[in-house]
């Protein structure tokens, strides 16, 4: 079915009146990546991306808090390398 004129140009301005644009730069390769990638997981390359950046920024935020909670402290060690370290028994009453 054929698009009208009208209609091209009605479905241009609502995406320029309710959407921001930009352009992304990225290493030669890696949009075909992202495309195939994309596809395989049934979304469009738009969806992809923003899906990704959304991720990406509700992590952030996650850190964010917990550092603040934490007083800007936040672990990076995992429950075994924060358990307590073994005694020390050099120079013990055993003889050593």
């Amino acid at each position: 079915m054929a698009v009208s004129k009208a209609q091209q140009k009605a479905v241009t301005k609502y995406v320029k009146s309710n959407y921001d644009r930009f352009g992304l730069t990225m290493p030669r390769g890696k949009k075909e990546i992202i495309q195939t990638h994309a596809e395989q997981q049934g979304q469009s390359v738009n969806a992809y991306i923003n899906a990704a950046i959304d991720e990406k920024m509700s992590r952030d935020d996650s850190k964010a808090h917990t550092a603040a909670s934490t007083g800007g402290v936040v672990s990076v060690y995992s429950e075994s390398e924060n358990a307590a370290p073994a005694a020390h028994t050099e120079g013990t009453a055993d003889g050593d």
